[in-house]
């Protein structure tokens, strides 16, 4: 059984662990690696978003910026919001209730998001690019996700192995989120693994394998390994990875073994296909509490 978790992400608590939350994904972005270009216009990403909504994600993450492998790019923080703040102040008109995230790793377009109406703060650095995050987050009435990357995505074809990619991701995860407690409440928390950042195709298995030790930490866990390449190269055929379009029955496969293991939320581009996926693994993860008759 999950371990029971009430997130803090400001004006309201989300109940996690009695059933997986899905994360819809929505680039506002032209260079994803998956779809980038896509939904660059403010009333593309508002049309995707709500889709994904009607189709059972619990929260959408709206991103400004790519962290595809190899990008050595950025974005400046007034692009970004420029991107971001339109999609999330429609979305807040359009369906007040929803629940929004902002990827960010930058202090003020989290700032900017979360006046505009977000409630999560999801950084793939877990508040390490920024000096300032942190003490923004401090002020911010938001749930923070805390994500662990290796290098950045431009160094990521030239990082050392990593080990024991196990006992190396808890470890940072324990140090990083030590930090940020000094900044904002533990129950304002979810951790993040980083599955595909800064880590090669193999150095995830073991992650996704012992997935289940991080709940040692005492936190919610999210999981995000939709389309990701190391799925690619699990289906590998021919001497050839899969290529995007044929990475979906991998990636339900892998994100119903992350529930199995305890993840609480799953962060997806195909709603419609992850809900049923994290609907027979909760059904399963709800039977393991039940008492033997």
């Amino acid at each position: 059984m999950r371990t029971l978790f009430q997130w803090d992400i400001g004006a309201r608590k989300l109940a996690l662990g009695q059933r997986t939350l899905l994360m819809g994904i929505v680039n506002v972005t032209p260079d994803s690696f998956s779809d980038g270009g896509l939904h660059l216009e403010p009333a593309q990403a508002l049309e995707h978003a709500l889709r994904l909504l009607d189709e059972g994600a619990d929260i959408i993450d709206v991103g400004g910026e790519s962290a595809r492998p190899g990008s050595t790019a950025t974005v400046s923080a007034e692009q970004e919001m420029d991107r971001v703040l339109p999609v999330i102040q429609a979305l807040k008109q359009t369906r007040p209730e929803a629940i929004l995230s902002v990827d960010t790793y930058k202090a003020s377009v989290a700032r900017a998001a979360v006046e505009a109406g977000a409630e999560v703060v999801n950084d793939v650095s877990g508040g390490t690019w920024d000096s300032d995050m942190l003490p923004t987050l401090t002020r911010l009435p938001c749930g923070f996700v805390l994500m662990h990357m290796r290098g950045s995505p431009g160094e990521w074809r030239n990082l050392p192995p990593i080990g024991d990619a196990v006992t190396v991701v808890r470890h940072d995860l324990a140090q990083r989120v030590q930090e940020a407690t000094k900044h904002i409440a533990k129950g304002r928390i979810a951790l993040d693994p980083g599955f595909g950042f800064g880590k090669s195709f193999e150095e995830n298995y073991p992650l996704l394998a012992h997935f289940e030790t991080l709940a040692e930490l005492g936190y919610p866990l999210l999981g995000g390994v939709s389309r990701k390449s190391f799925i690619g190269r699990m289906l590998a055929s021919g001497g050839r990875d899969a290529v995007l379009a044929d990475r979906l029955r991998g990636t339900l496969a892998v994100e119903a073994a992350l529930v199995l293991k305890g993840a609480h939320i799953i962060r997806t581009h195909d709603a419609w296909a992850s809900l049923d996926a994290v609907r027979a693994a909760d059904a399963i993860v709800q039977a393991r509490s039940e008492p033997e008759i």
